[in-house]
C-alpha cells in the first residue's frame, strides 16, 4: 500500500504521476489556459470599462467618444465569452482525455504479465482507478483556471497602477503572501484526504468481496456476519470522511476570511483617495468593480488548492500502483521449441513448501495431493510463475522458468487457479476465449456438454458477469473446457472439480486423460477420481514430497495419504 512506502517514495510517485499526467496534455492545458486567461481578463477589464464610459459621460459631452467606449465594452463581453466557451471545450478535453490515460494505465499495471508485489483487493483498485484518476486527471482542467486567475489579478493589478501606484502596489505585493498562507492552510487538508481515500478504498474492497461471495455467505447464513464487516468498515470511512470535511470546512473558512479582509482592504483605501479627490468618480466604480471581481480570482485560488491537495493525494495512490515492483521481475528468454513439456521442480521455498523436488516426464499426467492446501495454492502460483518461490527453482525443459519472458512462459505453461473466472458473453465464447477452432473435444472432456444440455440456448446460452448465472460445477466444467481448448504444452489445473459431484468428477478425469494424452499435465487436488486418472501421484505433506506412486498403491501403503483423500 502506499501508506508503507518510505516519504520519498510517496513524493516520486505524486511527481511522476501528475507531471507525466499534464505532460501529456500539455498543448490542450496551454490552450485552455490561454483562453481562461483572455476570459478572465476580459472580465477585469469591465469595470474598468464601465469606468471610463461613466466619466465619459458625467464629463464634457463627447457623443463619439462615449459610444466608441461603448463598442469597446460590447467586444470585451464577445471575446470572454467567446474565450469562456472555447476555454471550456478545451479544458474538459484535456481533463477527459488525462482521465481515460491514468485508467487504461492503471489496468495495464494491474494486468501486466508480471504481475505486482501490491497486494490490493479488486474494490481498492477499482476506487484507484475512478475516484482517484478522476481528481488527478481534474488537475489538468484546473491548472488553465489558475492561470487565468493570475491574469486577471494582473491585469486589475496593472489598471490599479496606472490609477494610483498604492493600490496596485497593494494588489501586486498583497497576493503572494495571501497565496502562500492559503497553500499552508491545505497541507492538513491533504494529509486527511490520504487518510480519507484509503478507508474509502477498504470500504470499496470489502463491499466488492461480500458481493462476490453473497452465495456462501447465505449458504453458511453468514449474512449478519458480513454485514457487520461492512458496517464497520463503512463506519471508518464515515469517520475519516467527517474529519476530513471538518478540515475542508476550517480551511474554506478560513480561505474566505482571508479574501474578505484583503478586498476590505482594497475597497478601503480606494474609498479614500476618491473622497480626497486623486482619483475620479469613474476611477473609484472601476476600482470598487475590481475589488468585487477579485472575489472571484481569489477564490479560484483557494480552490484550486484543495482540488491540488486532493490531485497530488490520489495521484500518490495511483504511482503506488504504476511504480510498485513486479511479483516475477528479470527473465527475457523464450522456452526450448519445440516445447518437450519436462518440468523439474528443484528445492521448492515459500508458501507451505519446504524444499519440494519432483519431476513431470514429457506428455505424463501427475497428480500432487497437498496436506497443506496454502501449499497447494504456492505450487500452482510458482509453476505458472505468477509469483517467485523464496528458494529453489522450476524449470521447463531444462530452462529456469525465472529466465523466461512471462508472456513467452505463458504460451508454453498455463496454470489454472482455483475458481478460475468467466466473463460476460455466451458458454461457447467464453470456452474459444477468442482463440477460434473446434472447440467440440474440450467441452465433451470437461463435460460441458452436460452444461449446456442444461441451459436453454445451449452453448449459445448468454454468462452473467463472474458466471454468477451458472451453478459452481457449471462454472467450473466451463472453465475446465476453456483450458483444455487452449491446449497449452504443459497444463496446470488446481482442484478443477470440487464443486462437481463424483459421477461427472470421473468423467471427466477420463476426458481429461485421453485429450491431453501426450501432452504434460500437472492437477493439483485430493479428488480420488483424478488421482485415479493420473500416471502418478505426488503426496505432499510437510512441504516435502512424502510418497510418489499410483493411487492405488499409494492408498494400500501409505494411512496418510488414504485418510487425506477419503475423509
Amino acid at each position: 500500500m502506499v501508506s508503507r512506502m518510505s516519504a520519498a517514495s510517496v513524493r516520486a510517485s505524486k511527481a511522476s504521476v501528475l507531471g507525466a499526467s499534464i505532460s501529456a496534455q500539455r498543448w490542450r492545458v496551454l490552450g485552455a489556459a490561454a483562453l481562461f486567461a483572455g476570459h478572465q481578463a476580459g472580465e477585469a477589464l469591465v469595470p474598468v470599462l464601465i469606468g471610463v464610459v461613466i466619466d465619459r459621460a458625467t464629463g464634457p459631452r463627447d457623443v463619439g467618444a462615449l459610444l466608441l467606449w461603448l463598442g469597446v465594452l460590447a467586444v470585451d463581453f464577445a471575446v470572454l465569452s467567446f474565450s469562456w466557451r472555447f476555454g471550456m471545450r478545451v479544458g474538459t478535453q484535456a481533463a477527459v482525455r488525462a482521465d481515460r490515460d491514468l485508467k487504461l494505465a492503471v489496468a495495464a499495471r494491474s494486468l501486466h504479465p508480471r504481475g505486482s508485489r501490491r497486494a490490493d483487493l479488486p474494490g481498492a483498485l477499482v476506487s484507484i482507478a475512478t475516484a482517484d484518476v478522476r481528481r488527478t486527471a481534474m488537475i489538468n482542467f484546473r491548472l488553465p483556471h489558475l492561470v487565468a486567475a493570475i491574469a486577471g489579478m494582473l491585469v486589475a493589478g496593472i489598471w490599479l497602477l496606472v490609477v494610483s501606484v498604492p493600490l496596485g502596489l497593494l494588489i501586486l505585493l498583497g497576493t503572494p503572501p495571501l497565496l502562500f498562507l492559503v497553500n499552508r492552510l491545505s497541507a492538513p487538508l491533504e494529509r486527511r484526504t490520504v487518510e480519507q481515500q484509503e478507508r474509502a478504498a477498504r470500504a470499496a474492497a470489502v463491499a466488492v468481496d461480500l458481493v462476490r461471495g453473497v452465495r456462501v455467505l447465505k449458504g453458511l447464513g453468514a449474512e449478519r456476519a458480513g454485514l457487520a464487516r461492512y458496517r464497520a468498515v463503512s463506519r471508518d470511512s464515515l469517520d475519516a470522511t467527517l474529519a476530513t470535511t471538518r478540515v475542508q470546512a476550517v480551511y474554506s473558512g478560513a480561505v474566505v476570511t482571508l479574501n474578505g479582509l484583503f478586498l476590505a482592504l482594497i475597497a478601503l483605501v480606494g474609498g479614500r483617495m476618491a473622497a480626497s479627490g486623486t482619483i475620479s468618480v469613474g476611477e473609484l466604480v472601476s476600482a470598487v468593480g475590481l475589488a468585487q471581481f477579485l472575489v472571484g480570482p481569489l477564490g479560484v485560488f483557494g480552490d484550486i488548492t484543495a482540488a491540488l491537495a486532493a490531485g497530488r493525494a490520489s495521484a500518490g495512490r495511483i504511482g503506488g500502483v504504476l511504480h510498485a515492483e513486479p511479483a516475477t521481475p528479470g527473465g527475457e528468454g523464450a522456452p526450448v521449441s519445440p516445447v518437450a513439456g519436462e518440468v523439474a521442480v528443484r528445492g521448492l521455498t515459500g508458501g507451505g513448501l519446504a524444499g519440494a523436488d519432483f519431476t513431470v516426464a514429457p506428455g505424463e499426467t501427475v497428480a500432487v495431493c497437498c496436506a497443506d492446501p496454502a501449499a497447494a495454492s504456492a505450487l500452482v502460483r510458482y509453476l505458472g510463475r505468477q509469483a517467485d518461490p523464496d528458494a529453489g527453482d522450476v524449470t521447463l525443459d531444462g530452462r529456469p522458468l525465472a529466465d523466461l519472458a512471462p508472456d513467452a512462459l505463458r504460451t508454453a505453461i498455463l496454470a489454472v487457479p482455483q475458481g478460475a473466472a468467466l466473463f460476460e458473453g455466451t458458454v461457447a465464447a467464453n470456452i474459444d476465449a477468442g482463440r477460434g477452432g473446434d472447440i467440440t473435444a474440450a467441452v465433451r472432456a470437461a463435460r460441458a456438454d452436460e452444461v449446456a444440455s442444461a441451459l436453454p440456448d445451449g452453448l449459445a446460452t448468454a454468462v452473467a458477469e463472474r458466471g454468477n448465472s451458472l451453478s459452481g460445477g457449471q462454472r467450473q466444467r466451463v472453465a475446465l473446457a476453456r483450458a483444455l481448448h487452449a491446449d497449452p504444452p504443459v497444463l496446470v489445473l488446481h482442484d478443477p472439480t470440487n464443486a462437481v459431484d463424483t459421477v461427472t468428477e470421473a468423467g471427466i478425469g477420463d476426458g481429461l486423460r485421453a485429450l491431453r494424452a501426450r501432452r504434460t499435465t500437472i492437477i493439483v487436488t485430493s479428488s480420488p477420481a483424478l488421482l485415479a486418472a493420473a500416471d502418478r501421484v505426488l503426496l505432499v505433506k510437510d512441504g516435502t514430497v512424502a510418497a510418489a506412486g499410483p493411487h492405488g498403491d499409494l492408498l494400500d501403503t501409505r494411512p496418510d495419504y488414504r485418510e487425506l483423500v477419503l475423509t
